[in-house]
């Protein structure tokens, strides 16, 4: 099983997700929002990185690019909400951060389990269907 940092600034999303993964035999360490997972990530071994791409102080773009300058080869799996926010595409750029995996929010337990053990399969998202390459967030 898995060392998780399971970075969410909406406190159930996070909660209920940490809980549910600790449940699979997982080990979950939460962080509220980019800036937080940072300085835990920067502090602790994981081996695994989950984080929301939308999120306030830091997002979660900005947040893949910075863990993957501390160890490039960490594994990642960016969730979102779906749609763009001030005409950024999250899903794209995610994608262009080099995230390993991708999962639309509202999911599932099991879209979570699943889209974990991809991931840590080694596994890498397909590329972008629309095929954008917006600026960071």
């Amino acid at each position: 099983m898995a060392r998780i940092l399971f970075i969410e600034d909406e406190e159930q999303i996070r909660k209920t997700s940490a809980a549910l993964l600790e449940a699979a035999g997982h080990e979950v360490i939460t962080a509220a929002d980019g800036q937080e997972g940072v300085e835990l990530f920067a502090r602790q071994a994981f081996d695994l990185v989950i984080t929301d791409v939308l999120m306030p102080r830091m997002g979660g773009a900005e947040m893949i690019a910075a863990v993957r300058r501390i160890r490039p080869e960490i594994k990642v799996l960016a969730t979102y909400g779906g749609g763009y926010v001030s005409g950024v595409n999250p899903v794209a750029t995610a994608q262009r951060l080099d995230a390993d995996q991708l999962l639309a929010k509202p999911y599932s337990f099991d879209d979570l389990r699943a889209a974990v053990a991809v991931v840590m399969s080694g596994a890498k998202a397909p590329p972008d269907p629309a095929g954008t390459t917006p600026a960071a967030e």
